[in-house]
């Protein structure tokens, strides 16, 4: 596990590199889910504005569920089952503009009984330009935000997904 520090304002502010190590996922599946870029999410100069990003790996986490079988919905309203978002990273490759269609490519890095780990890439769909690549780490809980274990329903098939299955 490597820590990192960093002096910020006179304090020395620390964090970890590595949040989760994944397990060997080599036969993980990839989920695909494409759409257009809004004016609105584009800025001034044109290009689409960061936070779009993030809101695009939910986009492909969703459409996975699906594809998986069940929807986020069915986890919430038949299972009291959420996923919370813990941690997510987006690193930038190369800038996504007004109308591109893109590609959003989901996979399952990890899965526990009550943490899943996805990995995100963005890609343009015309000439498969990565665009950003990502990741974010989720805990299950209850509408009361309790920590909870995905129910054998959900889990299977994500382990499955994870190549575990």
């Amino acid at each position: 596990m490597t820590f990192l520090s960093a002096p910020v304002n006179g304090c020395m502010i620390s964090w970890n590199t590595v949040v989760m190590q994944p397990e060997n996922n080599t036969h993980a599946q990839t989920y695909e889910a494409q759409l257009r870029v809004r004016y609105a999410e584009t800025d001034q100069m044109g290009v689409v504005y960061h936070s779009n990003y993030i809101v695009w790996f939910e986009v492909g986490r969703v459409e996975m569920l699906r594809q998986l079988g069940f929807t986020y919905r069915d986890m919430e309203q038949q299972d009291d089952t959420h996923i919370a978002v813990a941690d997510v990273h987006c690193r930038f490759k190369s800038p996504a503009r007004y109308d591109d269609l893109i590609t959003i490519r989901t996979r399952l890095i990890n899965v526990r009984e009550s943490l899943l780990h996805f990995g995100y890439e963005v890609v343009r769909a015309a000439d498969g330009k990565a665009l950003a690549e990502g990741e974010s780490i989720h805990i299950v809980v209850n509408s009361e935000f309790k920590r909870m274990h995905l129910p054998r329903k959900y889990l299977a098939p994500f382990l499955e997904a994870a190549g575990k299955g």
